[in-house]
C-alpha cells in the first residue's frame, strides 16, 4: 500500500506541475489549508510516525522553509527512503510491538508498529482525497487513485 501511495503521490506532484505556484499556496477551506500544505503535511506525517518506530529519528533540516513543489518533492524522496529502509526491516512481530506517545492534555497513547503502519496508508488516502475536491474545484481532473488499475507492486 505504500508503493500505491508513493506512486499516486507522484502523480499528484506531476499534475501540480501546471499549476503556479500562487495556485499551490492559495488558500483553500478544508484539508491543511492549502494544496502545498496538504502535500507537506502528508509527508511530515509518514516522516514523524516512522521516527516514532525508529530507533534513530531522522530530520529533515529543510521543512520548516519548504515554498515551493521541487522542495516538497525532495522532502518526499528523502522521507520515502526512510520508510523504505524501515519497512525493509520490519521486525516479525511489528504487530506486537509498540510505542507509547503522550498526547495534549496529558492522555498517554500506545499504538502497535501495525496499527501506526496502518494509519500511514489511511492518512495519505485521506488526504489525497481533498487534493481530488480542489481539482474538481479548479475545474481540473483530478489524479485517479483507482487501486484496481494501478500497477503498483
Amino acid at each position: 500500500m505504500f508503493l500505491y501511495n508513493w506512486q499516486v503521490r507522484e502523480d499528484w506532484f506531476n499534475w501540480c506541475k501546471s499549476l503556479s505556484l500562487e495556485e499551490l499556496q492559495a488558500e483553500r477551506i478544508g484539508g491543511m489549508g492549502s494544496i502545498l500544505k496538504n502535500l507537506i503535511h502528508v509527508i511530515d506525517c509518514e516522516l514523524l510516525w516512522i521516527n516514532y518506530m525508529l530507533e534513530e529519528p531522522h530530520d529533515y533540516p529543510e521543512k520548516n522553509s519548504i515554498s515551493n513543489l521541487d522542495e516538497v518533492i525532495r522532502y518526499s524522496i528523502f522521507t520515502k527512503t526512510i520508510t523504505e529502509t524501515f519497512l525493509r526491516n520490519l521486525p516479525n512481530d511489528y504487530e506486537n510491538k509498540k510505542i507509547h506517545r503522550d498526547g495534549k492534555g496529558g492522555t498517554s497513547f500506545t499504538f502497535t508498529y501495525g496499527k501506526i503502519i496502518r494509519h500511514l496508508i489511511t492518512h495519505e488516502v485521506h488526504h489525497i482525497g481533498q487534493l481530488s475536491i480542489w481539482s474538481r474545484e479548479l475545474e481540473l481532473k483530478p489524479i485517479s487513485s483507482d487501486l484496481i488499475v494501478r500497477q503498483y507492486a
